[in-house]
């Protein structure tokens, strides 16, 4: 269900994608609004479940995570006890950043971020021990041309 927003929900939503430190005053400020509304309106889409969990976006490759690889899977098991165990074993494994299941010829595509190949491999060796899968490819993202989590709003 899309949520009923208008132009100030935008302005502050944007505001909140660009910086979510930002104080409520500076947020008031740069959308023209008042402090009291504007957190009024920030509860209401919190509420109706726009705005989800506030984090912090770390450097990847200041951390020593250099290898970014996406990792094609073709299955053959489409069973919902396969799929279960699948989805576990992607929750449970934290180099596992997004998973997407696919419409067309590939199944599954998964973003992986580990230190080197050596890294990416012990999670191949460790996923394919886990649940049986028909293919496997990888990918490796030789550099990040863009990289985003705004929304156009």
């Amino acid at each position: 269900m899309v949520a009923r927003i208008d132009e100030l929900d935008r302005k502050i939503l944007s505001e909140l994608q660009a910086d979510a430190s930002q104080s409520l005053d500076e947020i008031a400020k740069k959308v023209g609004s008042s402090k009291t509304p504007v957190w009024n309106r920030i509860r209401k889409l919190r509420d109706a479940g726009v705005i989800g969990k506030q984090t912090v976006l770390l450097d990847p490759e200041a951390l020593g995570f250099d290898a970014c690889f996406f990792v094609l899977i073709r299955t053959s098991e489409h069973e919902a006890a396969w799929q279960e165990k699948f989805l576990a074993t992607l929750r449970a494994r934290p180099e596992v950043m997004e998973a997407h299941r696919l419409a067309g010829d590939i199944d599954y595509i998964l973003k992986v971020r580990v230190e080197n190949a050596r890294a990416y491999d012990r999670f191949y060796q460790a996923l394919i021990a886990e649940v049986k899968i028909h293919n496997v490819t990888a990918l490796l993202s030789m550099e990040e041309l863009k990289f985003t989590t705004e929304l156009p709003l």
